[in-house]
């Protein structure tokens, strides 16, 4: 293990740290030139496979079992419960399903572990306060009444698109998750359970006498009003005719099959499979049927061995890390044209989706875009989205423009194309914002919508502005003021797909500074002050998942090497590298731990839905300290050769 390692602002040590640190990333790509890291959530995942298997009676498998629980109690967390992300505060829904996976699999509730899980849970209300999908699961299970889980008939398949719920009002990822619950919410299927595993113990009160199980997500009177259609729904339900329901079964089941995706699965994320899966089954598939056999093989493909035990992971993620691994690899000094760089510019060209338009085209009319961009997963081509199309094309044009120029021609017309009205970009949809849709009680997660983000926003904007569009460019304008509209009173920007404000903040300081924003305008000054306060005393910077919520804005348990590089590559972006927080954060880096081409970290610094899913992206702490590393050599060397070449005027 390398590390802790003295550090000095020396060239020699940065460039041995740089070369160690490129040649292990290196090491690590795939034979046909990509990068693949592990992405790892939280226990809901291995949990619900778990649960899965026992829905469908599958014969025991005691060897995987015994890995998945050892995962399972290893991640328990110090409360008792389980956290939604390393060291953070148990989550009841977690726990819930947690507990329920190991006594099924056959922890004895009387262990210690299960004691004091089945207390945290208790404390935090039981079970019943879990969230919707929990309460699914639960009622699939018969542990819960069904009127225990929001009211969403299947006949939503029929409604025409101007009806106000309708799929294509819903993010991508509530589309697939949503079109197999629905059959499963229409037929009521009761789970195999050949164990006969029951939870009852997790209640406060008897389940069946409950009688708060859904409430107003948001407070709101828009959430009053969805709550009462709710009471008005369930007292239709027995009367809804038989042949309309049948065939709207038979709509959600075409829905699910043309969108199966072979063995990278509905949607490519898990929680779309398993949905799938036991929908397939409850329509009668049999278990040795081509369709289950393939999405089970795509389930399957999740799952992660390790030391610790086995994981199942929410998807992979091989074009965005080979895309993030190039241009920390490109920033480091490695030949576009040489054997590491070519090979993995190749393989991301390949993966291009040019010849099917997914469900991105919905709303778009006479504006839609030919297809050109790229999906997060190694298959998935109804679902690219903008942000690993934008990181792509980016690594693609700094590397060789003239090679792959078609490709990134490609990717800015759909890009541009995709842009929302309001001048920013969602990551899979434009135009994503019917808001009222996450005040429906089956929305307690809050993240049924794929709105425009900063994020997303800055990576479009950056790569436009590097293809040499200006900042007068209709797009570019509406995007620079949809990011200085977002600014935070405290000088940052939101990061919705990286925790949190330094994400963002990074995301949107490198948007500017490509467009040629005045480093000494107002937005920028705002957001380096932010971020410099936000450097902790051992030079680093961390920020906690607890952030989504705005109470614990400021919260931060640890500094880690790559929400470190975030910060110094958007400061370095502002101009700031000769500046002593920015050296501080070098030296942050010089002296952390590392192991090969991964500096340690612990903590997720990704996000699937702010206060709901987090990941821990494994490749986050090997490209990004390179890349800041790297970026801060580049920019270093050219601040002494300007130094040089005053001095020589000077002195001729």
């Amino acid at each position: 293990m390398d590390g802790p390692t003295s550090f000095s602002d020396t060239d020699h040590d940065l460039d041995r740290l740089i070369d160690h640190s490129a040649i292990a990333l290196e090491a690590l790509q795939r034979e046909d030139g990509h990068w693949l890291f592990e992405l790892e959530a939280d226990v809901t995942i291995p949990a619900e496979y778990i649960l899965m298997r026992h829905f469908l009676g599958d014969p025991a498998d005691s060897k995987l079992e015994a890995r998945l629980g050892s995962y399972i109690r290893d991640v328990q967390g110090r409360d008792g419960g389980w956290p939604l992300f390393h060291d953070g505060d148990a989550d009841i829904s977690a726990s819930v399903k947690a507990y329920f996976a190991l006594k099924m699999i056959g922890d004895d509730p009387q262990e210690p572990h299960m004691r004091r899980a089945r207390a945290t849970i208790l404390a935090a209300g039981g079970a019943a306060r879990a969230n919707v999908f929990t309460r699914i699961l639960l009622a699939l299970y018969g542990e819960v009444p069904w009127h225990a889980v929001p009211a969403m008939p299947v006949e939503l398949m029929l409604a025409p698109r101007w009806f106000p719920i309708h799929l294509t009002k819903m993010a991508y990822w509530s589309r697939v998750v949503i079109a197999p619950l629905l059959i499963l919410l229409a037929l009521k299927p009761r789970a195999r359970n050949p164990r006969d595993v029951h939870i009852r113990e997790l209640f406060t009160t008897p389940p069946e006498q409950e009688r708060r199980y859904n409430i107003n997500p948001t407070g709101s009177l828009s959430g009053k009003a969805f709550l009462m259609l709710d009471h008005v729904l369930r007292a239709v339900d027995p009367w809804v005719p038989r042949r309309l329901r049948r065939h709207a079964i038979r709509n959600a089941e075409a829905f699910i099959l043309a969108r199966l995706n072979g063995e990278d699965g509905l949607g490519a994320i898990f929680p779309a499979m398993v949905n799938a899966v036991l929908a397939l089954d409850v329509l009668g598939r049999p278990r040795d049927h081509p369709q289950v056999l393939t999405v089970r093989r795509a389930l399957d493909r999740l799952l992660t061995v390790r030391d610790q035990g086995t994981y199942c992971q929410p998807c992979v993620s091989p074009v965005w890390d080979t895309a993030l691994s190039v241009h920390a690899l490109v920033e480091a000094g490695a030949a576009a044209d040489g054997p590491v760089l070519r090979p993995a510019l190749d393989w991301l060209r390949d993966r291009q989706i040019l010849d099917r338009a997914g469900d991105w085209v919905n709303g778009r009319g006479e504006h839609t875009p030919r297809p050109g961009g790229w999906a997060f997963q190694y298959e998935n081509p109804l679902y690219p989205d903008l942000d690993d199309t934008a990181m792509v094309a980016m690594a693609l044009h700094r590397s060789d423009p003239e090679r792959y120029a078609d490709a990134i021609a490609r990717a800015k017309e759909w890009i541009i194309g995709m842009q929302s009205r309001d001048g920013g970009w969602g990551a899979y949809d434009a135009d994503n914002t019917n808001h009222y849709l996450n005040h429906i009680p089956f929305a307690d997660h809050g993240a049924l919508l794929d709105p425009p983000t900063a994020d997303v926003t800055a990576r479009c904007l950056t790569f436009l502005a590097q293809t040499g569009l200006g900042r007068d460019q209709p797009a570019l304008a509406r995007a620079i003021n949809f990011l200085l509209r977002h600014q935070e009173p405290d000088g940052s920007w939101f990061g919705r797909w990286g925790a949190n404000y330094i994400y963002g903040t990074w995301s949107v300081l490198s948007a500017l500074a490509a467009v040629g924003e005045d480093p000494g305008s107002p937005a920028i000054r705002r957001a380096v002050a932010f971020l410099a306060s936000r450097q902790r005393p051992d030079g680093g910077w961390g920020e906690d998942c607890a952030t989504y919520w705005h109470a614990r804005k400021n919260e931060v348990k640890a500094s880690t090497p790559s929400q470190t590089a975030w910060a110094l590559l958007g400061l370095m972006a502002a101009g700031e590298e000769k500046g002593l927080v920015v050296q501080r954060g070098i030296a942050f880096l010089g002296q952390a731990p590392r192991n090969g081409a991964h500096w340690l970290e612990k903590h997720h610094t990704g996000v699937g839905f702010p206060r709901v899913f987090y990941l821990r992206y494994h490749g986050y702490s090997a490209y990004f300290p390179l890349w800041a590393l790297a970026r801060y050599r580049a920019q270093h060397r050219r601040n002494r050769m300007m130094i040089d070449e005053t001095l020589m005027a000077s002195n001729p």
